[in-house]
């Protein structure tokens, strides 16, 4: 069983902030068909860091946590 965490609820930055995180790194293959092969791993590694960054951010804006 889970319970809801203590203090006031979570703000809505943390989603936008997320989602603005994430329309931007796959902002980074627009174009990318227009680029040479040989940069397209380069372009997906950036954008495959840039959605793990987003993904482990917690959705009430405080910093990842840290195992």
């Amino acid at each position: 069983m889970t319970f809801p965490k203590p203090g006031p609820p979570p703000s809505a930055a943390g989603p936008v902030d997320a989602r603005r995180a994430v329309e931007h790194a796959m902002a980074a293959l627009d174009g990318l068909a227009d680029r040479p092969l040989a940069e397209h791993v380069e372009v997906f590694e950036r954008v495959h860091a840039a959605l793990g960054e987003a993904l482990a951010a917690p959705a009430d804006g405080s910093p990842p946590a840290v195992a």
